[in-house]
């Protein structure tokens, strides 16, 4: 009886089982040597940015009785941009970079204006109305809250 040879497997072959196993397995790495072959997998995480508008308050919106910081921003008469959420407040898309907006810029509306990171995740606020940045209210790299002011601006 003759024996026929096994089709040689090839390095492609292996790095799709070993991509299957890995995401069946639900695996952030994945590494495998043996003789003079060495796979390794890792999972690049793509962050998705979510765009959420911004919405100024009508004149007629009257400050919850217990938030002072908001009741003050109102009685100035200025207008303001509020976080549509909580999260982490950053100026700027990376440490390095320059901030999206500064005080005294013209805003257009639909341009980001900041981001807000909430879960893993960085949400890009844009201008529902353009205007000009008076003041930048929070901090950068601190925790917003919903509805907590994030700038004063002048339409």
């Amino acid at each position: 009886m003759k024996k026929t040879a096994k089709p040689q497997e090839t390095a492609f072959d292996q790095v799709q089982k070993f991509y299957q196993f890995m995401n069946s397995n639900k695996l952030e790495v994945i590494e495998f040597s043996k003789d003079s072959t060495y796979i390794k997998l890792v999972r690049k995480h793509n962050y998705a940015v979510h765009q959420i508008p911004v919405f100024a308050p009508s004149a007629h919106a009257q400050a919850p009785a217990g938030k002072p910081a908001a009741a003050a921003a109102q009685v100035h008469g200025g207008d303001t941009i509020k976080t549509p959420m909580s999260g982490i407040f950053y100026r700027a898309p990376s440490p390095s970079s320059p901030p999206y907006v500064r005080e005294g810029d013209t805003i257009k509306e639909g341009q980001v204006i900041c981001v807000i990171e909430a879960m893993k995740v960085f949400n890009e606020i844009k201008a529902e109305f353009n205007c000009v940045i008076e003041k930048v209210v929070q901090e950068n790299g601190k925790p917003v809250e919903p509805n907590g002011v994030l700038f004063q601006v002048k339409k």
